[in-house]
């Protein structure tokens, strides 16, 4: 995918037949414009989908002091998911020792244009897109025009660097797959997270380069691989289609702590003792992976540290500084019962 190219303050200029001063006088309110040149220049802003440049602004406006955290999920699956809390409680730790205030705004299909008219307005200096899907077109292009610091990489190629915040998901798969070959096991299956998403396909990624690492791959037609959303339902329905294919297997990577709880629960209904029979390592350190019983040997992504380097990296891009485009997580194996 390759974002369209954005309209620039020059090209509305030309369009209207004004000078850049005068295009710019007119976005700004000023009343030192004559009445024909506002016409033209809005007409040309119509035309060409123009959308002024916040950080420009900001340099004759006075700043908001209000960064958004904005989450493109449906309200239900964000409140049963410890992710984002943990994440928002770090942003907002971060942003309380600051002159900012972080507004959260919960996005649901059917409001995706009003938040965007909102973050449009100028009623924020910046924005944090915070979810577990790619990145949308229309942020992308946002971020051309107000600082966006994104937490999950784009899925495919935009024609520009975005900025994220994110952690190394083929690395942390990598992680937990090793510790279960590390305890011997040889046939190790996968709940993947949804494979639209980086994050899905990079933890499937990691955890299949890990078995071909130990000479553990063998026919693909056979791998042993079932999706999930991230839910606990949907990895004990995946769990149930691994265990329907009457393939054995004696380790099991899922790829994260919710799905692990679930799918842990259909193994010991099909009387599968863990870590004995099966054992099972999983991504995420939070409530799902220590209230199970054995609890989870999982992957802690350093979730709260996540949402810190977001507002850390947002505020750095409202000042104008110069900053890397992608900015790395630190992880770490956490040995627990499951594995």
């Amino acid at each position: 995918m390759r974002v369209a190219p954005v309209a620039t303050l020059e090209g509305v200029a030309a369009l209207a037949g004004v000078s850049k001063s005068t295009a710019s006088r007119v976005i700004n309110g000023s009343p030192r414009v004559t009445e024909q040149a506002i016409m033209r220049v809005n007409a040309a802003i119509a035309q060409l989908h123009y959308v002024p440049n916040r950080a420009a602004r900001n340099l004759v406006r006075r700043r908001t002091q209000m960064i958004a955290m904005v989450i493109p999920e449906r309200t239900a699956a964000f409140f049963a998911d410890p992710y984002f809390a943990e994440v928002i409680q770090g942003a907002a730790m971060y942003a309380s020792s600051t002159d900012y205030t972080l507004t959260l705004l919960i996005e649901s299909e059917a409001d995706a244009e009003k938040t965007h008219r909102f973050l449009q307005s100028g009623s924020v200096d910046g924005a944090l897109l915070l979810s577990h899907h790619s990145s949308s077109a229309t942020y992308l292009e946002l971020s051309r025009s107000l600082p966006v610091v994104f937490g999950v990489r784009p899925l495919d190629d935009i024609g520009f660097e975005a900025h994220t915040v994110d952690v190394d998901n083929a690395a942390a798969a990598a992680l937990a797959t090793q510790r279960l070959i590390d305890r011997g096991c040889t046939r190790i299956a996968t709940i993947t997270g949804p494979l639209t998403a980086t994050a899905g396909r990079d933890r499937l990624a990691g955890w299949r380069a890990t078995l071909e690492a130990a000479g553990l791959v063998g026919d693909p037609a056979l791998e042993l691989v079932e999706e999930g959303d991230y839910t606990p339902a949907s990895g004990a329905a995946a769990a149930e289609r691994l265990l329907a294919r009457g393939v054995p297997f004696d380790g099991l990577f899922v790829a994260s702590a919710q799905m692990a709880s679930g799918a842990l629960s259909v193994l010991r209904e099909h009387g599968l003792s863990v870590p004995h029979d099966v054992a099972i390592s999983t991504i995420d350190n939070n409530s799902f992976s220590t209230d199970t019983k054995p609890q989870l040997t999982t992957v802690d992504l350093h979730t709260s540290d996540k949402g810190a380097e977001m507002v850390k990296a947002l505020l750095a891009l409202i000042a104008g500084e110069a900053i890397e485009h992608e900015t790395w997580i630190p992880i770490e194996l956490v040995e627990r019962g499951s594995a």
